[in-house]
């Protein structure tokens, strides 16, 4: 008889999940949602208050460098604090890792701009926080495209699905050869964790079953075809 959900909880040793994926994946919702299943702090990324993030969708070739430098160290503010104890919370979950920036880096910088990005980099790096686990939720391209699209933010609307794809590409690439962490990779093309709470109930299961390897792969359109 296997475990229920709850004694997994309670008798885990993960304290720190990171979650992943590319825009429009739903990270941001998995990582709330989670939150309130666990009553864990929750730390998001603030990307509202990257004041060039509106210009580089317009024009990604000249505020590419400007976003990146942004992003790179409001992420290190932000990592920095998490290194605070918190008495009040037994679970903290984020919705990024700190190492997913130099992805958004090589796939939009210029050499002499890259060089620079990584010198600054490289002071910061060094003294970020590890999660216990990340979750890289996967999906199509299609899919990606329908969920930024259904959520309509003002922000994403000159996101192409030239760009998505790209940033797709370059996420499988670096997540398939991650090694810095424990790593849960799920195919999330076929489920909705957001609205289904049986899609949602069997992921965080997956999340808390025991003796995982340092990297597995969850594909419940698979494992589970007639559930939910």
């Amino acid at each position: 008889m296997q475990p229920s959900l709850d004694t997994l909880i309670a008798e885990t040793t993960i304290r720190h999940i990171a979650i992943e994926g590319v825009i429009g994946a739903g990270k941001t919702s998995l990582a709330t949602k989670l939150g309130e299943r666990l009553n864990a702090k929750v730390v998001l990324e603030k990307f509202e208050e990257n004041p060039f993030l509106q210009k580089f969708y317009e024009d990604q070739n000249r505020y590419a460098f400007q976003t990146q430098l942004f992003f790179l160290l409001n992420r290190y503010k932000q990592q920095q604090e998490l290194l605070q104890a918190d008495l009040f919370h037994r679970f903290l979950i984020t919705d990024y890792v700190f190492e997913k920036d130099k992805i958004f880096a090589y796939l939009t910088l210029e050499d002499d701009e890259l060089k620079l990005y990584e010198t600054v980099l490289g002071t910061v790096e060094h003294s970020i926080p590890t999660a216990d686990l990340v979750v890289y939720i996967q999906c199509s391209v299609d899919r990606l495209m329908a969920n930024i699209r259904a959520r309509g933010r003002p922000i994403e609307r000159n996101i192409s699905e030239e760009y998505i794809r790209d940033l797709n590409e370059a996420y499988n690439y670096f997540f398939f050869r991650y090694k810095a962490a424990p790593l849960l990779i799920v195919n999330a093309t076929q489920i909705d964790f957001v609205s289904n709470d049986n899609h949602f109930e069997d992921l965080v299961y997956e999340i808390f079953r025991p003796d995982k390897a340092p990297v597995e792969y969850y594909n419940p359109a698979i494992m589970n075809p007639l559930k939910g």
